[in-house]
């Protein structure tokens, strides 16, 4: 099927077979291996995006349904500038280890910062419940999101 969509702020013609995942699609067509794939069934977060500002996971999605959407992914929000204060907190927390959930981690930790800017750990947890983190324990986690969230209101 030909499709157009917006991929990190880039145009995308192309012709995709109709069960194509959009994450398979990320990574194996456009070489955008940040979206991570994990369980493949949606549970992980390892391959979180945003779809038209709204998360999504691309394990579930089929790129035909994107069709039409904009596509955000790590190495855009990355290239953007747009989480790199995010990032920095992460690294001075050392909020990852082996790096697998990252990706997912940062495109929803940033999802929550732009929906509140002010969100205590509780509200931190529970926005990143659906992203798993086999390593850290999450408390790493939690405190770079609040040190960022502090950074962004000029505390």
């Amino acid at each position: 099927m030909k499709i157009v969509l917006t991929v990190n702020d880039e145009t995308i013609r192309t012709d995709v077979e109709p069960r194509l995942h959009l994450g398979d699609f990320l990574r194996e067509h456009l070489s955008l291996t940040g979206t991570h794939l994990g369980c493949e069934h949606g549970v992980c977060g390892a391959c979180t995006v945003r779809i038209d500002g709204t998360l999504a996971r691309a394990c579930l999605v089929l790129t035909v349904q994107a069709d039409g959407c904009r596509v955000e992914t790590i190495e855009g929000l990355s290239d953007s500038d747009e989480i790199a204060d995010l990032q920095q907190a992460f690294h001075e927390r050392n909020a990852l280890q082996c790096g697998y959930c990252t990706p997912g981690m940062l495109i929803a930790a940033q999802d929550l910062l732009l929906q509140d800017p002010d969100p205590d750990r509780n509200t931190i947890r529970e926005h990143l419940s659906g992203n798993y983190c086999r390593c850290t324990g999450y408390h790493a986690i939690v405190d770079a999101v609040m040190t960022t969230a502090k950074g962004r209101r000029g505390e």
